[in-house]
């Protein structure tokens, strides 16, 4: 959770209803019962002070190798692997603020169920339209002018929950998806993830008009 933002300044602290952006994912870690530790690799002093309200949080300090805008998001967890001992890991984002404990337990819970898989990955289902940039259609036959919900759909993967073991992510090249992955689908209105402004504004909206139970 880096102290600054390019897209959203000081995002991760800028009040989202009331509170710092990234409280709102804490608690629900925080308030999820298979969860024994939350890990928060960080480079500010201000977001360690302010996640040392909740009990389960463990600081890492984030080194200078692994800071700034282009470091590789598995570079950060290779590190906190490294630094860490579980035999479960589950990764987030102070991004995705409408995320409940009851879908990180229901992710936890079909992971560990499905003896077959090495890591889960959150996805939003999509049935529309889709083309690729030079006009072709990715997912249907311009010839057929079927009813959308009719299209086969197609998968997003919206950032909210990455599973995975030490195990896993050694095995795959240090990448948070294994080498067998389960596509775990979310609501589309809990997944939202903020990266552009016009997203803090939508998911504020979202969460007081209380749209995601």
């Amino acid at each position: 959770m880096k102290g600054n933002s390019e897209r959203v300044p000081g995002k991760n602290l800028k009040h989202f209803n009331g509170q710092p952006l990234f409280h709102h994912v804490l608690s629900s870690l925080q308030n999820c019962e298979l969860i024994d530790e939350v890990i928060i690799n960080t480079d500010s002093a201000e977001i360690e002070k302010s996640a040392s309200l909740f009990s389960k949080v463990k600081i890492h300090h984030r080194p200078d190798e692994i800071c700034g805008d282009f470091v590789s998001m598995n570079d950060v967890i290779a590190f906190d692997l490294n630094h860490s001992d579980g035999d479960i890991y589950i990764q987030t984002h102070s991004t995705n603020p409408l995320l409940t404990s009851s879908t990180i337990l229901e992710a936890i819970e079909q992971f560990k169920e499905a003896s077959d898989k090495d890591s889960l990955f959150s996805v939003t289902k999509l049935q529309t339209r889709l083309y690729w940039k030079d006009g072709k259609p990715v997912n249907h036959n311009p010839e057929e002018l079927i009813r959308t919900q009719d299209l086969p759909p197609v998968f997003e993967e919206n950032s909210n929950i990455f599973i995975f073991t030490k195990e896993s992510f050694t095995n795959a090249g240090n990448k948070r998806i294994g080498l067998k992955p389960m596509m775990f689908e979310m609501d589309k209105l809990e997944a939202i993830d903020i990266d552009e402004p016009q997203d803090f504004v939508l998911a504020e909206a979202i969460q007081k008009l209380n749209l995601v139970k």
